[in-house]
């Protein structure tokens, strides 16, 4: 099944969720470098990464949800709810994970930071082996080559 939302001819949604599960992942190294050193530098990192984190994910989520509205094919099947629920459960994370630092990002690192980061890490897992049963399993968003 060929993605709605694409640009030409690569889906929107699949070219997105690469930022925020490496800003999650740079979030958590960030946290874990501030722990390690105590470098201010690190949690102003935190923060940014936090920050894009969100705003990443929230623009996947658009494309994502446009995905899955539009294509009939896609929402008749039980398994891009439970991806979305899962990216939606992240993107919730990755919003309180970047709230928390807005106001002091050095007191906002131990340990709530540290143990957003750790589940927002989960939830970028839940939300991949979800993604990636859509792909491969299902074959959402692939096109076959006429070759």
């Amino acid at each position: 099944m060929q993605s709605s939302i694409q640009l030409a001819g690569h889906p929107i949604h699949v070219m997105l969720v690469t930022f925020p599960i490496a800003l999650v992942c740079a979030t958590l190294g960030a946290d874990l470098f501030y722990w390690w050193s105590a470098d201010p530098f690190f949690a102003r990192v935190g923060l940014w990464t936090s920050g894009w984190g969100f705003a990443m994910g929230a623009t996947a989520a658009l494309s994502g949800t446009a995905e899955l509205l539009v294509s009939r094919g896609i929402r008749r099947s039980s398994e891009p709810w439970s991806h979305a629920v899962a990216a939606m459960m992240l993107l919730s994370v990755i919003a309180a994970n970047w709230g928390l630092r807005l106001f002091d990002r050095e007191a906002a690192v131990l340990p709530w930071g540290l143990f957003l980061s750790g589940l927002g890490l989960v939830f970028v897992g839940l939300a991949g082996w979800h993604g990636g049963k859509l792909v491969f399993e299902h074959q959402i968003g692939v096109s076959e080559s006429s070759d």
